[in-house]
């Protein structure tokens, strides 16, 4: 082989489509733009633009602000964890955690993780390991004689 005689593969290539060179091209005439009007031309298709009526995005109110890195946690009350033990769903004896609660059904996914909240009343010792907990919730579980370990960065709240 010489340098000369290297080479695509057969059909490996195509000629780009020449528009607007034609009937017979097939691509003649509008060039497969349509017909008429401003999108027609070249380098005009204003997104949102109404006719200089105000456009929907800006008539519509904007609130607040959407943290792009929040944290989806599942919130879960004392008093519902304590149903879940007198059902016999969840194991006294084990720690309490995102994995132990979704196959109790106590929640339906895992999400980012879970959140204790103080409302109920909590009788079982229990050792919970979690994102996060309310002030109630570790006061009602410390004074069943339990313990909280949060995981991650998201604090007492």
């Amino acid at each position: 082989m010489k340098l000369n005689e290297i080479r695509d593969n057969e059909g490996s290539t195509k000629n780009r489509m020449r528009v607007g060179r034609g009937i017979g091209s097939g691509k003649g005439k509008t060039g497969g733009r349509g017909v008429k009007g401003q999108k027609s031309r070249t380098g005009v298709s204003i997104k949102g633009f109404e006719g200089g009526q105000m456009p929907l995005h800006r008539r519509l109110p904007k609130r607040g602000f959407n943290k792009p890195n929040a944290i989806d946690l599942n919130e879960v009350n004392v008093g519902r964890i304590q149903q879940a033990i007198e059902a016999g769903k969840l194991d006294k004896a084990a720690t309490v955690t995102v994995e132990s609660l979704v196959a109790a059904g106590v929640v339906s996914k895992p999400r980012d993780g879970v959140k204790i909240l103080g409302v109920g009343e909590l009788k079982a010792k229990l050792s919970f390991q979690v994102h996060g907990a309310s002030k109630s919730a570790v006061e009602a579980i410390e004074k069943a004689g339990g313990s909280v370990t949060l995981l991650g960065a998201v604090a007492q709240a």
